[in-house]
């Protein structure tokens, strides 16, 4: 690589720290970073006509059931962000949030009634949970990086497969009878909020000041900036980006825990089609397709609006049937506006 394209390759400036995450914590804020709080006044606006559209929309209780409902899509919303800023992307994510809490219910859910294999006692229902999300990591960064093959298609293949042995496993129908293990994180109350709300939460946060005050967080961004001039730069980009992807997996995994235990069961379709409310809500909120842009906090505003949106159609009576109609419209005119108040979406 010649000096002249070292000198012309974006990744330095991106890994620069306070490009991008920290300038939501103090100091002089680019226009191009405004995109970062763009959603804040459109939040507040669905909220005033949320009040209004019914009463009960600001009421605790109410609130309380969007966090929660939203808990499971935002962590596979933090999961694809991180994995986008590398400038890659994992579609297979929805089929290990089901394939993940399948495996667990089918070898530990007694035989016969529970539809399960009855072979391991409940204590181990997460432990099992969890290592089939890093597993699914592990092969597909083996596939996207020590084969070299396109993340797309093999993410894609991937979803594919996951749904598949799900369905295979589950013969089709729902476990049932999960343990008190795997019920638990679903239905648990920390401090009068529900579990799952303080663990999203806590990841969204840890993930903001990864991204935003550590070396590694800065070597995504640069990752995601130049590939090529990130190793030339001395980071370790294969490693970086096999954490990436182990990651997002495991967080998958972990949302599916959420969701299996918050409504008590595994059924054989769990998470098919929230790949592309996942998707929407990253883009809404700012993270670029073309990696090395965006911030976990954008992410986690498109993913709140997007709820938002759909708990107030629901509030007003809106049959369900229309619902998924608007909120394609709706997705549409956030990217426009999006555009047009704090820049491009793609660069």
């Amino acid at each position: 690589m010649s000096e002249k394209t070292l000198a012309d390759a974006p990744a330095p400036d991106a890994a620069q720290p306070g490009r991008g995450p920290r300038v939501l914590l103090g100091g002089r804020i680019p226009l191009a970073r405004l995109r970062d709080l763009a959603l804040v006044p459109a939040i507040v606006i669905i909220a005033i006509v949320g009040q209004i559209v019914n009463p009960v929309f600001l009421q605790p209780d109410n609130l309380i059931n969007v966090l929660q409902t939203m808990s499971e899509m935002a962590l596979l919303v933090l999961a694809q962000t991180m994995i986008l800023i590398v400038k890659k992307m994992d579609l297979s994510l929805e089929s290990t949030m089901g394939l993940a809490p399948g495996v667990a219910a089918w070898l530990v859910v007694p035989a016969g009634a529970g539809h399960g294999l009855g072979l391991l006692p409940g204590a181990w229902a997460v432990p099992v949970t969890l290592t089939v999300g890093v597993l699914v990591g592990l092969l597909n960064s083996l596939l996207i990086i020590r084969f070299g093959l396109n993340g797309f298609i093999v993410t894609l293949g991937m979803l594919i497969v996951l749904r598949g042995v799900l369905t295979g496993i589950s013969g089709g129908q729902t476990f049932f009878q999960l343990p008190p293990s795997m019920l638990y994180l679903g239905t648990a109350e920390w401090l009068g909020m529900p579990a799952s709300i303080w663990i999203c939460l806590a990841l969204f946060a840890v993930a903001v000041v990864v991204l935003g005050w550590t070396s590694f967080g800065r070597s995504l961004y640069a990752i995601g900036g130049n590939a090529d001039a990130a190793r030339a730069a001395g980071i370790r980009t294969e490693r970086v980006l096999g954490i990436v992807i182990v990651t997002g997996s495991l967080l998958a995994a972990l949302a599916g825990l959420l969701l299996s235990g918050r409504l008590a069961s595994v059924a054989s379709a769990q998470g098919n089609g929230y790949i592309f409310t996942v998707f929407a809500a990253a883009v809404i909120g700012g993270i670029s397709l073309n990696g090395g842009k965006g911030t976990v906090f954008g992410a986690f505003t498109g993913v709140l609006l997007l709820f938002m949106i759909q708990n107030v159609l629901t509030l007003a009576g809106v049959p369900a049937q229309w619902i998924g109609a608007l909120n394609g419209l709706i997705i549409l005119v956030a990217l426009t506006i999006s555009r047009i108040t704090g820049g491009k979406v793609q660069d």
